[in-house]
């Protein structure tokens, strides 16, 4: 009789838990600037919410976190992200920064640095991490530009983590697909950010770990 009553007992434990989700939930933070945080366009329209969407069918057990500002540098996220991910506990982290370093003209070895900074702190908490790398527009001279651009790659090299090299693949070669400011993309492009994105994103979705 005992038996059966702990049967009975762990069964509802068990619809309990799945009935909340609890058991099952990851979440997926993703740290960046204006270019995930919906600047200039619909709320709810960016790829962040489209990832969202695309993940409730594909992988209902994750939930995204999109704690993007827009104005973001890659010092702000290294700032900001040590109480994210005590927060929130992500399993997966897509880190979105340096674009704004790169328009500032700041140092590459100060955002190589914050880049690193902000991948050991995310692995540091159980997290895979996506680095989502960026260009700079040429008049910013031959050798920073390509400076900037292969920091992303040196970075996810040295810490062996997933790169897209290039977020904006397929939307900076098409000046119809920016706002009037030519840096933000319309709310058109947002679709190929995010078929940028999940080539690199999936694998990642099927090696983590409830928290």
């Amino acid at each position: 009789m005992m038996i059966k009553f702990f049967h009975v007992c762990f069964g509802l434990l068990l619809l309990a838990a799945g009935r909340d989700g609890y058991c099952a939930t990851k979440n997926l933070l993703v740290l960046g600037d204006s270019l995930s945080a919906e600047y200039g366009i619909a709320r709810g329209s960016g790829w962040v919410a489209q990832l969202q969407a695309r993940l409730q069918k594909s992988h209902p057990e994750y939930q995204v976190i999109n704690a993007s500002v827009s104005g973001e540098t890659s010092s702000g996220g290294k700032s900001r992200l040590p109480a994210l991910l005590k927060q929130h506990q992500p399993a997966i982290v897509i880190i979105e920064l340096g674009g704004n370093d790169g328009l500032r003209g700041l140092p590459v070895a100060a955002l190589s640095a914050n880049l690193q900074s902000m991948v050991k702190d995310s692995k540091a908490a159980g997290a895979r991490v996506l680095l989502a790398g960026m260009q700079i527009p040429p008049n910013y001279g031959q050798q920073y530009t390509q400076k900037f651009y292969a920091a992303f790659a040196t970075v996810a090299q040295q810490e062996k983590v997933a790169l897209l090299p290039f977020l904006l693949k397929g939307v900076a070669e098409n000046e119809d697909l920016f706002q009037a400011d030519r840096i933000h993309p319309k709310q058109e492009a947002h679709a190929q950010i995010l078929e940028n994105i999940w080539p690199v994103l999936s694998p990642l979705l099927k090696n983590t770990k409830a928290k």
